[in-house]
Parts: C-alpha cells; sequence; structure tokens
C-alpha cells in the first residue's frame, strides 16, 4: 500500500474467494498484507475499485501515488492501459478481509466491473482506493438521532442498503423497499433497528403508497430516473425537507460507466457511482 495521507490509501489486493449471493449478484472477497490500514465507517461507504483490462493480470496505476493528486495522474494515463475505474459499496470487512457485492446486470448490460466479478479466481488481482479511518466523506447516510428512516433502492443499492440497516441503532424506525430482478435475489438484512422490509417490483408505487412519518429521513440510491422520481415524490408531494433526503443514481439506462464518467470529470469531480 502507498503511504496513506488521512482519509484515504491505495491498496493493493487480490481475490481470497468468490460466492453467488444469487441469479444477479456475486460477492468477492477480497485480501492483502496492507488490508489493516483499511477503515470503514460502515453504513454505505464509497470505495474506488480499479480493475486490470483483459490482456493484463493486474491494474496499472500511476507510478507514484498521493491522496491529493491521484485522480489527476491516473486520468493522464493511456485508457486502454490504466487501471478501470469503478465506484463500489463496502458490503463487509474482518480482519484481512473485504467483502465487495457485484450486480451482474443480467439484462445484457454488464461491464467489466461485473464481467471481472463474475469470472474473478483466487489470486485474481485489483486495486482499491478506500479509507483510512472512519472519519471520511465516503459515505452519505448520515440520519439525525431518533428520526424515522425511509430507505429505498434497487439490487445495485442492496450492499448500501444492509451497511445502512447493520448501523442503525436499535429501535430505529425504518421503512426499508428493496426491488431486485429475482425473488432469489432476496437476502437477510440484519438490523438492530425496528424495520419493515419490503421486496417490491416497482419502488415508486411503493413508497408512494406507504405511509411516512413525519420528520422522516430517506435514503435513496439506484438507477438514477428512478432515484430522481422519487426524490420528487419525498420533497414535494410528501413535504420532506430536501436537506433530509440523500439519494444517488448508482447507474443511468443507456449511458455506460465512462459516459458517465466523461460528466463527472466535466463538473469537477473524481467521484463516479456504480
Amino acid at each position: 500500500m502507498t503511504t496513506p495521507t488521512h482519509p484515504y490509501g491505495l491498496f493493493d489486493l487480490h481475490v481470497l474467494r468468490s460466492e453467488r449471493l444469487g441469479p444477479s449478484m456475486v460477492r468477492v472477497t477480497l485480501g492483502g498484507s496492507d488490508l489493516d490500514g483499511f477503515v470503514s465507517a460502515g453504513r454505505d461507504q464509497r470505495i474506488k475499485l480499479f480493475f486490470p483490462h483483459p490482456h493484463q493480470d493486474a491494474p496499472v496505476m500511476p507510478a507514484s501515488w498521493t491522496a491529493e493528486t491521484w485522480f489527476e495522474d491516473w486520468r493522464a494515463m493511456d485508457p486502454d492501459e490504466r487501471g478501470i475505474m469503478r465506484s463500489y459499496t463496502v458490503r463487509d470487512q474482518r480482519p484481512g478481509e473485504l467483502d465487495i457485492d457485484f450486480a451482474l446486470h443480467l439484462d445484457g448490460g454488464a461491464g467489466p466491473a461485473a464481467n471481472w466479478a463474475a469470472s474473478a479466481a483466487p489470486g485474481a488481482r485489483i486495486a482499491v482506493l478506500g479509507p483510512t479511518g472512519p472519519d471520511n466523506g465516503g459515505y452519505d447516510f448520515r440520519p439525525p438521532e431518533g428520526a424515522p428512516v425511509v430507505i429505498a433502492g434497487d439490487i445495485t443499492a442492496l450492499p448500501a442498503i444492509a451497511g445502512n440497516l447493520a448501523w442503525l441503532p436499535a429501535g430505529t424506525p425504518a421503512q426499508v423497499f428493496v426491488h431486485v430482478p429475482h425473488e432469489d435475489d432476496r437476502q437477510d438484512l440484519p438490523t438492530k433497528a425496528d424495520a419493515e422490509i419490503a421486496w417490491v417490483d416497482d419502488l415508486l408505487a411503493a413508497v408512494r403508497a406507504a405511509d411516512v412519518p413525519d420528520g422522516a429521513y430517506a435514503w435513496i440510491a439506484g438507477e438514477s430516473s428512478v432515484v430522481k422520481s422519487l426524490r420528487r415524490h419525498l420533497v414535494n408531494e410528501r413535504g420532506i425537507d430536501r436537506r433530509s433526503v440523500a439519494f444517488c443514481g448508482y447507474w443511468r439506462r443507456g449511458a455506460s460507466e465512462e459516459d458517465l464518467l466523461a460528466e463527472v470529470v466535466a463538473g469537477g469531480s473524481p467521484h463516479t457511482e456504480e
């Protein structure tokens, strides 16, 4: 690992094992000698993954890495050689192990990350830009203490939803709506919160029909157009303060990751979504 400048470091990791969680998701467990320096805040903790191109054994990264200039240094490299960057969520962490869950997009929309995960064998190498302390800006789930919570997302948001629920304090009222492509994609979502979890066919319809309490905090993520519609409904029709709605488009129908990255670059931010 490059010596980190808090709150992020670059970690050279490899696949320990993988596990199919359902028709549409696979869990890849990563390890490495320097993983002890990786410290997640839990919840919907974002990290950057860098994948090798098909002709490479390991992702090619800038020769000298710093927390301040990594994005510019990575962008300056040949796109056909530099590590392929994607944003993902930490699903779980144990001593020496890091779990990342990948949606496989069986509808034909799989990109390089899902393709890599579907065939990742023990020893396959990957680079991870991740937090070196829990006080970092890579998570959005920040409900006020005691506030009831509404959570909604599709399968790409399922790892973050699981992290959010695991983090919630005991007794927190939570309404959770999750859309997955297949019934067998449903997962156990352990939580100490007082959570009602609904697996739904239509996120917007389910949230519209819900009894959302006053003072609720909402977290929504998934396909961009659905997320926008959910946010408009909660803010404009339900009257939830827009500052109490955390939202993120993890992907956009009809757009490649490179399209989204180009838009993000034009806007001056290094963050892309799943």
